[in-house]
């Protein structure tokens, strides 16, 4: 499953920009095979169907409660938070 996408962004999620909270988060993140976060120097790979709702969204929410930035939406893929490593393997 975890494969490397040489493609770029369907979408990018300017979570900065605007507020999106856990409902709108989930709303996301819950429709994607694959949510990977990035969070310091390391990263986690959820399964939106299999793994806890709330897990996913705790690892994906800020301290403000809402969806943390940069988030791309790649193919069934959804990448939240930055990781040098991560982008490398999964980007490119």
């Amino acid at each position: 499953m975890l494969t490397k996408i040489e493609k770029v962004p369907q979408q990018i999620i300017e979570a900065k920009k605007e507020k999106i909270t856990a409902d709108a988060a989930w709303d996301l993140l819950g429709s994607a095979q694959e949510v990977i976060v990035g969070r310091g120097k390391n990263f986690e790979v959820f399964a939106p169907a299999q793994d806890d709702k709330e897990t996913i969204l705790k690892a994906c929410l800020g301290r403000t409660g809402n969806l943390r930035a940069p988030t791309l939406k790649m193919e069934e893929r959804i990448i939240v938070g930055f990781n040098d490593a991560l982008y490398e393997q999964f980007i490119g």
